[in-house]
């Protein structure tokens, strides 16, 4: 496997930012499934490839695994910031198309995260799901409503940047409310895990209810644990092994 540490120029944000690719030996490179792979609200472009395995379980289904990075932006065009989710969404793939030849089809193209990067992953799936063969979640976010009704003084001035002054989620930001717009038919592939003891683990049961009754192509795991990269590391190698 090519194991790189890029520094690309971004439009869409307007600066320079960094991603981690990790790229098969063999074969071409536009045959290999693409893997886009979020990172959680604490970590960077460097949490997978230093916490995980994701370079061994990626080598063994000969796939390409992109690592972005968001800064704490929650996937998103923020209010106040830049438009993280326009880049990750839109502008990444062509980039990863320009520099390594990766494949845009939708059949060859996966989006998965952990916490704030499910959440980022299911929002990709859900706004743009002809782009995306599979979508994988751990651990994620799945009600932004009520994260931003419980932050506290510091974690709301994040908030009020990414969502604006009154933190007002819009639905294109609501991951309910864009699963609301969907037919079933028109859904990638949904892999969900999440610890029991999560904090999270109530509404992740929610998102896999809405999941169920909209008909949607999903599986949902849980088992004894917490948010912990234990679980992530886990969860990302049956998702491949799920999805490759």
């Amino acid at each position: 496997m090519a194991h790189l540490r890029c520094d690309i120029k971004s439009e869409a944000l307007g600066m320079n930012t960094s991603l981690e690719v990790v790229l098969p030996d063999g074969g071409k490179l536009r045959d290999a499934p693409v893997v886009y792979l979020l990172h959680g609200l604490s970590d960077n472009c460097t949490g997978w490839t230093r916490y995980t395995a994701i370079e061994r379980y990626a080598r063994d289904k000969g796939a390409a695994v992109v690592m972005p990075e968001v800064q704490r932006s929650f996937y998103t065009d923020m209010a106040l910031g830049v438009d993280y989710f326009t880049y990750v969404s839109r502008e990444l793939p062509k980039i990863c198309e320009h520099f390594f030849g990766l494949s845009t089809k939708r059949e060859k193209n996966f989006v998965m995260g952990l916490s704030m990067g499910g959440y980022g992953a299911l929002k990709c799936a859900l706004a743009n799901p002809r782009q995306y063969a599979g979508c994988a979640s751990f651990s994620a976010v799945t009600e932004i409503e009520s994260r931003t009704a419980r932050a506290d003084e510091g974690f709301g001035r994040e908030l009020q940047a990414i969502f604006g002054p009154e933190m007002r989620i819009p639905p294109e930001a609501s991951l309910m409310r864009l699963l609301e717009k969907r037919k079933a038919f028109q859904l990638p592939r949904f892999f969900i895990t999440c610890g029991e003891q999560d904090a999270l683990y109530p509404e992740n049961c929610r998102f896999a209810e809405a999941l169920e009754k909209k008909g949607a192509a999903y599986s949902f795991s849980h088992w004894p644990g917490d948010h912990t990269w234990d679980l992530w590391d886990k969860s990302v190698e049956l998702a491949l092994k799920a999805f490759l």
